[in-house]
């Protein structure tokens, strides 16, 4: 088992200076908090930079959820493929802290790391609606059967919550 416990979940740690809401600007109707998913592909490290770039220019809040996803295996031999997962869980969410750190200082912002497990959609759906979140930042799927099934980002546009922004 790793460092990390994630069986005490959900973890959230705050990263970079404290939250605060600039200067009151006419006109100026952009995002206080700002949502992105991350999975720790090339396209949710890009997702969580553009979010975090974003959330420098609006002076918004970043709030960066990583949900793990148990595999359907894991229930069927608990002892062996569960404790496996859980290291694996645990390292995933410490190589997560590396990009998040940069983020914090090349952009100067507030972020917020939440891990939760669940189902994706579920969770970002969940974490969306309990923050208030204006704006939700996802990468594109890379799997070919998310064209079958549909990705975690499609349902989050057809949920029709939030301006959902996909991130090649």
């Amino acid at each position: 088992m790793s460092t990390d416990d994630t069986t005490s979940l959900p973890i959230v740690e705050e990263y970079g200076p404290a939250w605060r809401p600039g200067p009151f600007e006419r006109g100026k109707d952009g995002p206080q908090l700002i949502l992105a998913g991350v999975d720790g592909s090339p396209s949710a490290l890009r997702a969580g930079a553009y979010a975090a770039g974003l959330a420098r220019r609006q002076r918004s809040r970043l709030v960066v959820v990583y949900v793990l996803s148990p595999s359907v295996w894991t229930g069927m031999s608990p002892s062996l493929i569960g404790a496996a997962q859980e290291e694996a869980y645990g390292d995933m969410i410490a190589e997560l802290r590396r990009p998040i750190a940069d983020w914090v200082k090349e952009a100067h912002v507030n972020v917020t790391f939440e891990v939760r497990r669940g189902d994706a959609f579920t969770e970002l759906k969940r974490v969306a609606i309990d923050r208030r979140a204006d704006l939700v930042v996802v990468g594109a799927s890379e799997s070919t059967g998310h064209r079958l099934v549909g990705s975690v980002a499609n349902r989050l546009v057809r949920a029709g919550l939030w301006p959902v922004t996909v991130v090649p």
